[in-house]
């Protein structure tokens, strides 16, 4: 298995290609490739049964690709957890570092860095990290652009973009800090947050990739005024 197909593997995945039909645009907007060089690999995966291709529909990984995809995905997420815990790095460094260390991981290497890590629930971006039996349990979240003014929350991801985590460490913006929305500008323009206490403006685009617990009920005790 080349490093090459493991991404494959690793972007249907985070697609939604364990329930449902992945687009070869999706494949090729993720990882940043020509739609004709995703059709040519499809194909060679689709033949060596990692995937099921459907023309003109797109691809869902086969069980055995799904345990291979979550395996790249639980150890890329393992390892960042270790580097910023315990090598100082930042938050795009770390996902830069576990992109390359994810290819070389076997399972025996990812249980004993979860053994030692004590089991984390959660990559320092927020994403849960699937268990070994490929069991993930995901909260319901929604974009950090569809509350309210007045509405609070609190971070829970944000999405792993390498100019977009740099930009919000920068911010000071951290998983599980207390969110509110002071005021929105118009026309897409920026947010203004009370994050834990800080005034923070943030882009309208950043919102759009930051992830926060749901609001079920905006009557209740979720307003700020």
């Amino acid at each position: 298995m080349t490093p090459h197909k493991e991404d494959y593997l690793k972007a249907l995945y985070e697609l939604g290609g364990s329930e449902h039909l992945v687009s070869n645009k999706q494949i090729a907007d993720l990882l940043k490739i020509a739609p004709a060089s995703v059709s040519e690999m499809l194909g060679k995966m689709s033949r060596e049964g990692l995937i099921q291709y459907e023309p003109y529909k797109g691809s869902r990984l086969t069980q055995s690709g799904l345990q291979l995809a979550i395996s790249l995905v639980r150890g890329h997420q393992l390892w960042e957890v270790f580097l910023i815990r315990h090598l100082g790095y930042s938050w795009s460094e770390s996902h830069e570092d576990a992109e390359m260390l994810e290819h070389i991981t076997p399972p025996r290497l990812a249980a004993r860095l979860d053994r030692f890590l004590n089991y984390p629930a959660y990559c320092p971006h927020g994403n849960v990290i699937p268990k070994a039996d490929g069991q993930v349990e995901n909260a319901a979240l929604e974009p950090l652009k569809d509350l309210s003014v007045g509405e609070k929350s609190k971070i829970r991801r944000v999405d792993e973009e390498r100019e977009l985590l740099d930009y919000l460490e920068s911010l000071g913006i951290e998983i599980g800090s207390p969110v509110a929305v002071l005021a929105i500008a118009p026309y897409e323009g920026p947010l203004t947050l009370d994050l834990d206490g800080r005034n923070v403006q943030i882009s309208y685009k950043a919102a759009c990739q930051i992830y926060v617990d749901q609001i079920h009920d905006p009557d209740t005790n979720n307003t700020i005024f």
